[in-house]
C-alpha cells in the first residue's frame, strides 16, 4: 500500500476532488487531508475537515483528517493533546531550532513535518532527530513545494539541499515522503516519488519504505495513541460467547431438594431452615472415631454410653462382665 500523507484542504474543492483522484490514479490507496494552523490555537477546538466530503471521492482510495501545526514560539504546546483526539494524525512544522529540539524531545505528535523548501540558519543534528526517531515520530519531507518551483527555483534547490542534509542525519531512518500537492499537477506516482529520493541520497528500499511501511508505522502509532493508554490498553469488541452445552463431566450443581442454592435462597428464611450442610471429612473423621470410644465404652458395665445431639448410637450386641 502506497500513502500519501500531505493533501491541503485549504484549497478550492474542485482542485482536492481532482488531486484526490489523480492520486488513486496513480496508485495510492491512503491519502491524508491536511488542515493547517499558523495562528494560537482556538479558545473550542473542532476539527474543520468533516467526516463526510460534499463531493464525491474514489471508493479505493482511503481518507484521514491531519492537523499541521506550526510553531514559533515553545509555549504554544500546551493543547496539544486536546487538538489531537479530533485528528487522526497531528504534525508540528517548527520554524527554529529551539522549537525543532523541544518538540523531538517532548512534544506529543505523530509527524515533524519540515518546509524544506525554505532555507534554514542551523544544521540537522544527529543527536536531535535521534530523540524523534527513538520515540517512534517520523520525520517529513514534502516534494510538491520543488517540483512546481513557482519562485525561479530557489525552493527547488533549498528542498534538494535540505533533502540531502536530512537523510544524513537520520541516515535514511524514519523518513516519510508526502507531497503537499496544492494542485493534481504537483502530484508524483509512487516509482517517481522512490527515483526522486534516490537523487536525494535515499537508497530504493528506504524510498519504498518512506510511502509504505513508515507511513503506515505513523497511521497505525496515531490511532493507537488515540484509542488507548501508552499503546497498551485498547478496548476492541470480541463478540460474545457462545453458550457451551452441559456434558456433565465437569463440576455437579449444587441442587438441594431438585434445586439450586441461589433457588432456595430466593425462597425466603423458611427453606434455609430445611438445608443441611455438608458434613466435611475432618467432621467425618471425628464423627467415626467419637462412634468407636462409644463402642468401648458401652461394652463396660454401669456405665452408660456417651449421647450426642443429632447422632445415631450403635449398642453393642453382647455384653461380657469383666
Amino acid at each position: 500500500m502506497f500513502y500519501d500523507l500531505n493533501v491541503p484542504f485549504g484549497v478550492s474543492q474542485a482542485e482536492i476532488k481532482k488531486t484526490l483522484s489523480f492520486l488513486s490514479e496513480l496508485g495510492y490507496n491512503v491519502a491524508a487531508l491536511d488542515h493547517t494552523l499558523a495562528e494560537k490555537l482556538p479558545a473550542e477546538i473542532s476539527c474543520a475537515i468533516p467526516e463526510k466530503l460534499p463531493f464525491s471521492t474514489p471508493a479505493s482510495l482511503r481518507l484521514l483528517r491531519r492537523c499541521t501545526v506550526i510553531l514559533d514560539d515553545p509555549s504554544q504546546n500546551h493543547r496539544l493533546t486536546s487538538l489531537a483526539s479530533h485528528y487522526d494524525i497531528l504534525a508540528l512544522r517548527p520554524t527554529n531550532e529551539r522549537v525543532l529540539q523541544q518538540a523531538c524531545q517532548s512534544l506529543d505528535c505523530d509527524l515533524i513535518s519540515l518546509d524544506l523548501s525554505t532555507r534554514f540558519p542551523f544544521y540537522f543534528k544527529m543527536k536531535t532527530l535521534a530523540l524523534a526517531l527513538q520515540r517512534g515520530i517520523k520525520i517529513e519531507i514534502c516534494y510538491a513545494p520543488g517540483v512546481l518551483a513557482t519562485d525561479g527555483g530557489a525552493s527547488r534547490r533549498n528542498l534538494i539541499s535540505n533533502a540531502t542534509q536530512l537523510i544524513r542525519a537520520t541516515r535514511g531512518r524514519g523518513i516519510v515522503i508526502s507531497s503537499e500537492a496544492k494542485r493534481a499537477l504537483a502530484c508524483r506516482g509512487p516509482w517517481d516519488v522512490i527515483n526522486l529520493a534516490a537523487v536525494w541520497g535515499l537508497g530504493q528500499e528506504k524510498g519504498f519504505e518512506a510511502i509504505g511501511k513508515e507511513a503506515r508505522s505513523v497511521v497505525v502509532q496515531a490511532e493507537n495513541r488515540r484509542r488507548s493508554f501508552r499503546g497498551v490498553i485498547d478496548v476492541v469488541y470480541g463478540g460474545e460467547k457462545p453458550p457451551t452445552a452441559n456434558t456433565g463431566r465437569g463440576k455437579k450443581d449444587n441442587l438441594i431438594n431438585n434445586k439450586r442454592k441461589a433457588d432456595v435462597l430466593n425462597d425466603g428464611p423458611a427453606a434455609l431452615e430445611t438445608l443441611e450442610k455438608p458434613m466435611s471429612k475432618r467432621q467425618q473423621k471425628k464423627l467415626a472415631k467419637q462412634q468407636g470410644k462409644d463402642n468401648v465404652s458401652s461394652k463396660i458395665p454401669g456405665k452408660a454410653p456417651l449421647e450426642l445431639p443429632g447422632l445415631p448410637i450403635q449398642m453393642a450386641s453382647s455384653t461380657k462382665n469383666i
